[in-house]
């Protein structure tokens, strides 16, 4: 659809309009009085949600972000899905699965009673997607842009058998210094440590981040907090559907050596992932469906 096509038939007067973005892309902007943001419509991304009581955006975005064709956009809410992580039967396939780098479907706006404006993006399998995965599909995402943002994706599986599925919302939020920053509630919890081989430790204490980062923490609480002292905020996430949450920072070397960073970049960003990662496997039955949500606030004293 173009652009007043999309406006003619999903705009909201004052308060949502499609617009070209970066890279030709179609871009949904909100500004409803509660939030303003930006979701792109090529990889159903949030890159931008601000309320209007704060003065900086909860999202990070790289200014180096690709926004090409079969490019994933470095920053925002990514959706890694229909795997996390590398693929997992070792195909050769793209690490992070394949919806992340495609144009998605409008599949509704609206105004919720509360004054919340609700954008639903959606794909379904092609015989493309069959190629690289064999299932029949239905994928939404549901995006909720008020005083705080919710990201609900729904899994719909179309076929006569179960699939196995891992997934994440690959959120990426702006701090304003990395090394002021910890994140709360995993204290005493498990995980993997990536930088170290995949070792299982136990956290000791809030999160900090001192170097690289990336880590699947399992059986986790479903609400956690980012506290970022140099924005005098707090980020909370409350998330459902997920047993699981991977943090992550690139710190100096990775940041150097990805075109899509600046070389800076990993002191202003953290990643806290809902996900469903390592044994954290949803079983998606036949005709039946799974819900992956979040929802971020922010808090001040």
């Amino acid at each position: 659809m173009s652009i007043d096509q999309l406006n003619a038939g999903y705009g909201i007067p004052g308060q949502l309009t499609f617009a070209t973005g970066n890279g030709g892309f179609p871009m949904v902007h909100i500004d409803n009085g509660q939030a303003k943001a930006l979701i792109s419509v090529y990889s159903g991304q949030v890159l931008s949600f601000q309320p209007a009581t704060e003065t900086a955006d909860l999202m990070f975005v790289s200014d180096k972000a690709y926004y090409a064709e079969g490019k994933a956009i470095k920053g925002g809410v990514p959706i890694c899905w229909p795997w996390f992580g590398p693929d997992p039967e070792g195909l050769g396939r793209p690490a992070h699965g394949f919806v992340r780098n495609r144009l998605w479907n409008v599949v509704s706006t609206a105004t919720t009673p509360e004054g919340a404006t609700q954008v639903t993006l959606g794909l379904q399998d092609t015989e493309e997607t069959r190629a690289i995965w064999p299932q029949a599909f239905e994928l939404a995402i549901v995006i909720t842009v008020g005083t705080s943002l919710t990201v609900e994706l729904i899994t719909r599986n179309l076929g006569d058998k179960a699939f196995p599925l891992t997934q994440a919302f690959h959120t990426y939020f702006l701090v304003g210094d990395i090394n002021r920053v910890q994140v709360l509630g995993l204290e005493n919890s498990q995980y993997l440590d990536k930088v170290d081989g995949g070792v299982e430790k136990t956290q000791v204490g809030a999160v900090a981040v001192a170097g690289e980062v990336d880590r699947i923490y399992v059986d986790i609480t479903n609400e956690l907090v980012i506290e970022d002292a140099a924005l005098n905020r707090r980020i909370r996430i409350k998330s459902s559907g997920s047993k699981s949450v991977v943090v992550w920072n690139p710190w100096v070397t990775i940041s150097t050596n990805m075109a899509d960073l600046e070389d800076t970049d990993y002191q202003r960003l953290i990643c806290v992932e809902t996900t469903n990662a390592a044994t954290d496997i949803v079983e998606v039955p036949a005709h039946g469906e799974f819900r992956l949500q979040a929802i971020y606030s922010v808090e001040r004293d």
